[in-house]
């Protein structure tokens, strides 16, 4: 099996025995400029799909951040809320530590249950 590379060599080849020495230095320039582009067109390949990678993880990182300023500002707000609750109440000490208890478990559940990179 010959590759495209391979023909492109023969084709050059043939091209110099047939036309002469006259016609060398063109054959070798067009055969070199068709090598650097099929080598601009891998290397834009390669590029676009790593851009593309990077967009997705960009992506994954900010829903992550942003999960985690929403669970943050929840967090605040609903043991603050809490808290003035429980003093309005006047309920014990007991009282005010199931509730930050609970705010404290949920944001550690969130942190070591999220997926690490």
């Amino acid at each position: 099996m010959t590759s495209p590379h391979g023909d492109e060599l023969r084709a050059a080849v043939a091209a110099r025995h047939d036309l002469g020495p006259d016609f060398e230095d063109s054959i070798i320039e067009s055969f070199l400029d068709k090598m650097g582009k099929e080598v601009d067109r891998r290397v834009d390949e390669r590029m676009a799909a790593d851009a593309g990678l990077a967009k997705r993880e960009l992506r994954q990182q900010q829903s992550v951040a942003g999960m985690r300023l929403s669970l943050a500002i929840v967090s605040i707000v609903m043991g603050t809320i809490a808290t003035v609750a429980l003093t309005v109440g006047e309920s014990g000490l007991l009282t005010y530590m199931v509730v930050w208890g609970g705010v404290f478990l949920v944001n550690l559940a969130f942190t070591f249950g999220s997926p690490r990179r």
